[in-house]
């Protein structure tokens, strides 16, 4: 095999490989920025509809009464 033959597949492998790279690291970015849009679960404060918050009022006005008749007992 001649040596600039051989030089010549060396580099076409090369750039292949560095139009590869150059693909995943793009890639990789991406969906480093398509993580932190969406992040990693919930944050900040949860909504609630009307009905949660009835609910959780109810719920809350039992545990606070139960809590007033264990604190005079």
């Amino acid at each position: 095999m001649d040596v600039y033959e051989a030089i010549r597949d060396l580099r076409k492998e090369r750039d292949r490989l560095d139009a590869m790279i150059v693909v995943l690291e793009a890639r990789v970015k991406w969906e480093r920025q398509q993580k932190s849009v969406k992040g990693n679960g919930r944050r900040g404060r949860k909504t609630m509809s009307p009905e949660e918050r009835l609910q959780v009022s109810e719920r809350m006005r039992r545990y606070w009464a139960a809590r007033r008749a264990n604190a005079t007992s």
